[in-house]
């Protein structure tokens, strides 16, 4: 049979699909949407081989909508303009639902190439379903951005791709015709990277290459794929062990490891724009207000990245790298607003206390809203004190300036404000 094992067992009911329960289950947002018969354009945002397809045909599937399908690799406005043209023409038993237009890889697609696809998803003449590995909010147009749902589908879990093994040995017609024990499964797992369409093509080829009985063991099977694996895959568990290893070094202010990690994913061909966000991410989450340049000089980075693409890029990136690792370091900024985000989940919707509130009507006024306010510009270093917190969360203390230059500096403008009353 030449149809891979991955797509013979490619589930065709949402009953029958495995892992995503947050958007599966019974009380799963996609669930809702099938059970309403309303499919808002969407676009599923993941890594590979978790079910963003898979999930796109079993909507058009149990939605009993025609289904259009293109790849952004090599598709351009003219095969999106053919198909917007077929979903006006639809007629007969599909008449009044409109098609499902899916697009796989999604962030490839030019900016003219998603504008191509507004006005259709707009009116209704087509329900957009986007599968996509990068962030949306940096590679969809916020045009067509704002017309979608954006659902976020996660890695797959040991019991699911478990799971997707124990399946393949119960159902498939190939598959059952050998006598399989599956003694171990760590290797499959870890070479699979999470991905399902690997893990059950690594095991397909096992199969294959194997005379019943067959007996799978780790060892076993790292020998028989050992020789395919490459030295960078940058969509499976490589991919995510490796961008650690360079944000550490830049965390730990190594820049030799870290351009060492760089120009590993370089060779390897990752995206030179997901290193970049990475960058400045880092520059604000582990350098902070210690060196506040440093989230300038890694926007501009992005930026710069984004315009001028490989091969250049990657020096603009080795520049930004070293710069960020031997930058003191902070992450008090990214400990005070995760510690703020607790205490607002712990203290619920506190009432903004009067003397802030703003007082635009006569009738807000009257009920004191706005009143004792003290304007800082009206004092003495531009400062006076008073109570901005929740009066239930009063002196709470969130920032904890970190010991650097810079932040030793704001320590010491809090302490001459606010003398004693956080501590600092």
């Amino acid at each position: 049979m030449n149809t891979p094992l991955a797509e013979r067992l490619r589930p065709q009911q949402l009953a029958d699909f495995i892992g995503q329960e947050h958007l599966v289950g019974e009380k799963g947002i996609i669930t809702q949407h099938l059970f309403s018969g309303h499919i808002p354009s969407l676009l599923f945002w993941g890594p590979p081989g978790v079910g963003k397809t898979t999930l796109a045909q079993i909507i058009a599937h149990e939605s009993k909508r025609p289904f259009y399908t293109l790849s952004a690799i090599n598709a351009g406005v003219k095969d999106v303009r053919e198909i917007i043209e077929k979903a006006k023409q639809n007629t007969g038993l599909f008449a009044a639902k409109n098609p499902i237009l899916f697009i796989d890889e999604i962030h490839r697609f030019s900016k003219s190439q998603q504008d191509s696809l507004l006005g259709a998803v707009e009116k209704g003449i087509i329900t957009l379903i986007g599968a996509t590995t990068e962030n949306p909010s940096f590679e969809v147009i916020s045009a067509l951005l704002s017309r979608c749902q954006v659902y976020i589908l996660n890695p797959l879990e040991r019991k699911h791709l478990e799971l997707l093994l124990q399946n393949a040995m119960e159902t498939d017609v190939e598959i059952k015709k050998k006598e399989i024990k599956l003694k171990e499964t760590e290797a499959l797992l870890q070479l699979s990277g999470g991905d399902a369409r690997r893990l059950l093509n690594i095991f397909e080829l096992i199969i294959n290459s194997e005379n019943s009985p067959i007996k799978i063991t780790n060892e076993m099977v790292m020998q028989k794929v050992q020789k395919n694996t490459v030295l960078y895959d940058k969509v499976g568990e490589q991919h995510y062990d490796i961008i650690s290893a360079f944000i550490k070094s830049i965390r730990g202010s190594d820049p030799n490891a870290a351009i060492y990690w760089l120009a590993r994913m370089i060779e390897g061909g990752e995206d030179v724009k997901f290193i970049a966000r990475r960058l400045l991410i880092l520059a604000s989450e582990d350098i902070g207000n210690a060196n506040p340049t440093a989230l300038i000089m890694a926007n501009n980075t992005f930026q710069a990245v984004h315009t001028i693409g490989y091969p250049e890029s990657r020096i603009i990136l080795s520049q930004c790298a070293i710069y960020l690792a031997t930058s003191p370091k902070s992450n008090a900024s990214y400990m005070a607003i995760k510690e703020a985000q607790q205490l607002v989940r712990q203290t619920g919707d506190l009432p903004v206390p009067l003397h802030l509130r703003n007082a635009p009507t006569k009738l807000m006024k009257e009920l004191d809203y706005g009143k004792n306010y003290q304007y800082a510009h009206s004092y003495e270093q531009n400062f006076i004190e008073q109570e901005f917190l929740p009066e239930a969360i009063s002196n709470t203390k969130l920032y904890e300036p970190g010991n650097n230059t810079k932040e030793n500096a704001f320590r010491d403008f809090l302490k001459k404000r606010w003398k004693d009353k956080y501590f600092y």
